[in-house]
């Protein structure tokens, strides 16, 4: 690497500017991460590897400046087949961290070298607020000063999104601080649309500059952000219609030498330099870029959330949401539901907006076609520009459908209004129709690419069955409370010891009071088949159900470990006579369907993912029950083996810690196989939970922040709690019934 770029960076070195190298912290290697072991990032004898290897750099490379230093992005995701270099997310707490930074400033120091560390650590471990809490900032930082220490900084709350306030962190500090500007917007079109950042990065200098006398600089990005292979493959001077974001380059680096600068009359400048002098082109041109903003903040946001700090599952959402990273249009239910839940009081406002955008952009398109081919210094140009907005029309008008769709499908799921579902299915018809369009037209253009509406669609599919699982629900939900009807004492009576009568007074007591399914004698094979066909078909079809029929990852783990627990208690009954087990374990697992068909009856699975994301006290309730009803399901197992097959309690006991812990044993052991990350990827894309492109770019468990080693964790605490069992239940055989419970057997 010293042969093939030295030289190039020596020249720019000589040149008079600066070579800084860039890297993800821990940076790692097979042989360097054998020779560390267990990675402890707070340890001085790791950091004086990475000070030895800082040394070599640069007294190979006198030419090399500094180092810049990130600890918040890296890890798995983003290793490359076949490399042999890779980083690991491991700096995460103030200890590592003070500790990385004393290392790396003592050798920068001593070679008279800058170290230039960046904020950006992305909500991960204990310093996940560093970028954005004045007070982690301080608690991370403070006591470190050194003339090579340089802090670097986006000068947004949070990523280069529009919609969010000044950069507090920017204010303080007593470090020297640099300024992070992003020229070609990452999450606002890649620099495939016209985006005027001039009056907002100038107003953002000054204001830092005003108050924080150690700003020494700034770091405007001409072309990074994002995977290189997302959005338009465009490079910066080189290919594709880089002017759209050169403007950016331009203003910013003039505002570095002025902040005061005059931002209309240097985008006249840069209009002049790049398209034409002629007055009235230049005019248009000028009126397209003041507009610009606007589109892009109403077309790609929908406003009433964007303006709204959010946090969720610990972690503070990106003002976007509906389009995550970069140009995925999200189909998921719970940005979907919060977004909504977050607009509604201005719902009718945030449904105009996507309309207004698509106005702006057919107004910036008719100023650029009516101006001469001939007043341009290159025609090509102005188609580009043209191209280019009528790019942006059609993919306005796209979203601004299926931001109506999405919204009004909220609405219905939250109110039931007919209007809203008429608004929604409408919308829907709008969003197909413009979505195949747009695919079909820029499907396979490099530089206007098409967005990606793979977990739309996902969503849609979802939402559509939404209508047809409730009435399912209600169906499955009748026939149940007409099954229990035929249990109760009335029924029973209607039924005369018909053929099932049994069964379905055995599954009556055994939701109800499953100490009493000992006094039901079946009668044949009828009512010992029913009795555990009922309970199965009815969790099949309601998981059904609850997943749209389009989620068989969540019924193999469900329906599993229902399977694997009734197995293993019939098995640990061989030899003897079912029914009652059966009753009983069939029982406790129709109540736990009834609670699951009573949430799913309003408005199918969305109502239900609805109530769950934005209505805590409804979800706190349901999980409160939902958990009740899972741990009876082991009382009622050691009541049955207790009344019914003459264990002692010790054995009963027993035979119930095996029970429960064989299905988390058996499934625990199947993830960690397949591998969590994987395993959540697949259940997800199914159930259209969480946005579709978190596992693609971030990992639902890095982002998340959920250990890898849980499915590991899980297999092993059911092996142990089966272990115990084993132990506790010992032959698991009979004890004398007293004449009590004897006496208990006979009719109710």
């Amino acid at each position: 690497m010293r042969r093939a770029f030295g030289p190039s960076w020596k020249y720019a070195h000589e040149m008079g500017m600066k070579v800084y190298f860039q890297t993800d912290m821990l940076a790692l290697s097979p042989p360097l991460k054998k020779y560390l072991g267990d990675l402890d990032t707070s340890s001085s004898r790791l950091w004086s590897v990475y000070r030895a290897g800082l040394h070599e750099l640069f007294m190979t490379m006198p030419y090399v400046d500094g180092l810049v230093v990130r600890i918040g992005e890296g890890g798995e995701d983003y290793k490359l087949a076949g490399w042999d270099y890779h980083s690991e997310i491991k700096v995460t707490t103030v200890e590592q961290v003070r500790a990385m930074l004393t290392a790396f400033l003592r050798q920068a120091d001593a070679d008279d070298r800058d170290i230039v560390f960046r904020t950006w650590s992305v909500g991960v471990g204990a310093v996940g607020d560093m970028h954005t809490n004045p007070a982690s900032y301080h608690k991370v930082l403070d006591g470190i000063d050194s003339e090579h220490l340089i802090v670097s900084t986006k000068y947004t709350l949070g990523d280069f999104y529009s919609h969010l306030p000044l950069n507090t962190t920017l204010l303080t500090g007593r470090q020297k601080r640099i300024v992070e500007f992003q020229s070609r917007r990452e999450f606002e079109g890649f620099g495939a649309l016209p985006n005027d950042l001039g009056v907002l990065h100038q107003q953002a200098l000054q204001t830092f500059l005003a108050k924080n006398p150690n700003i020494v600089g700034l770091w405007n990005w001409t072309q990074d952000g994002g995977p290189l292979r997302a959005g338009p493959m465009t490079l910066y001077l080189r290919t594709g219609f880089w002017q759209m974001w050169d403007v950016n380059v331009y203003l910013t680096a003039r505002l570095a030498w002025d902040p005061s600068l005059d931002v209309a009359a240097a985008t006249n400048d840069w209009i002049r330099q790049a398209f034409s002098d002629d007055p009235a082109t230049v005019s248009a041109i000028a009126q397209v870029m003041a507009l610009s903003r606007s589109a892009v903040g109403k077309g790609l946001y929908i406003g009433p959330y964007a303006d709204t700090r959010v946090k969720a599952l610990g972690l503070e959402p990106p003002p976007m949401m509906w389009i995550f990273e970069w140009d995925i249009v999200t189909g998921d239910s719970a940005a979907l539901d919060t977004i909504y839940r977050v607009a509604r009081p201005r719902l009718d406002e945030a449904i105009a907006e996507g309309e207004d955008a698509v106005m702006l952009a057919r107004r910036m398109q008719t100023l650029v076609n009516g101006t001469s081919p001939s007043s341009w210094r290159d025609p090509a140009l102005r188609q580009r520009f043209a191209d280019t907005l009528a790019y942006q029309v059609d993919l306005f008008s796209t979203l601004a459908a299926y931001r109506t769709m999405v919204l009004r499908h909220a609405q219905w799921l939250d109110t039931g209004s007919s209007t809203a579902r008429a608004s929604w299915r409408a919308a829907e018809k709008r969003f197909r129709a413009a979505a195949a369009a747009h695919e079909a037209k820029y499907g396979n253009n490099t530089a206007l690419p098409a967005y990606n509406f793979t977990a739309a669609e996902i969503g849609m599919q979802r939402a559509d069955r939404d209508e047809a699982m409730a009435w399912l629900a209600r169906v499955l939900l009748a026939l149940l409370l007409i099954g229990f009807a035929l249990g109760g004492s009335f029924g029973q009576r209607l039924l005369r010891g018909a053929p099932g009568s049994a069964a379905l007074r055995g599954l009556w007591l055994g939701m109800t009071r499953p100490w009493r399914v000992t006094a039901v004698e079946p009668n044949g094979r009828t009512d010992r088949m029913l009795v555990w066909f009922l309970p199965g078909a009815m969790l099949v079809a309601s998981r059904a159900v609850f997943t749209w029929f389009a989620a068989p990852a969540h019924l193999v783990v469900v329906l599993g470990a229902w399977l694997i627990f009734a197995v293993t208690l019939r098995w640990l009954t061989r030899g003897r006579d079912r029914f009652a087990l059966s009753a009983a374990i069939g029982g406790v697992a129709l109540m736990r369907t009834v609670i699951l068909l009573v949430a799913l009856a309003g408005r199918g699975p969305g109502r239900y993912w609805y109530d769950f994301w934005t209505e805590p006290g409804l979800r706190s309730f349901y999980i409160t029950v939902a958990f009740a009803a899972f741990c009876w399901t082991f009382v009622v197992a050691g009541f049955v083996l207790r009344n019914s097959y003459g264990l002692t309690r010790r054995a009963a006991s027993g035979s119930t810690l095996i029970g429960a812990g064989v299905p988390p044993a058996m499934i625990g052991g199947l993830i960690a196989a397949i591998g969590l990350e994987r395993a959540l990827t697949v259940w997800n894309d199914q159930m259209a939970l969480l946005p579709w492109g978190l596992s693609r770019i971030l990992g639902i468990t890095t982002y998340l922040g959920i250990p890898s080693a849980i499915p590991v964790i899980a297999a092993g605490t059911g092996l142990a709690l089966a272990v115990a069992g084993a132990l506790l239940a010992g032959r698991p055989g009979k004890r004398a019934l007293s004449p009590h419970r004897a006496a208990f057997s006979g009719e109710e």
